[in-house]
């Protein structure tokens, strides 16, 4: 299992599953992050938190936290 913070910056990849229950996978699911989509990884800060994505057309920055609950795949 592959997750979004063990993606490599400059990678496309996408969400095959997501961990995590109540209101911590709402707050991804509200971010708009789904199971399907595909998310670029723009930039890693130094000390790996947090992580700069693009996803469907705009800029997030996640925790690395909420991006170890988040399964992906390589596209």
């Amino acid at each position: 299992m592959s997750t979004l913070r063990q993606a490599a910056c400059g990678s496309s990849v996408r969400v095959v599953k997501l961990h995590g229950e109540g209101a911590t996978k709402r707050r991804i699911m509200d971010m708009g992050i789904t199971k399907g989509v595909d998310i670029y990884v723009r930039k890693v800060a130094p000390l790996g938190d947090p992580i700069e994505v693009t996803v469907r057309g705009y800029e997030l920055s996640i925790r690395k936290a909420d991006a170890e609950l988040i399964e992906v795949e390589a596209v």
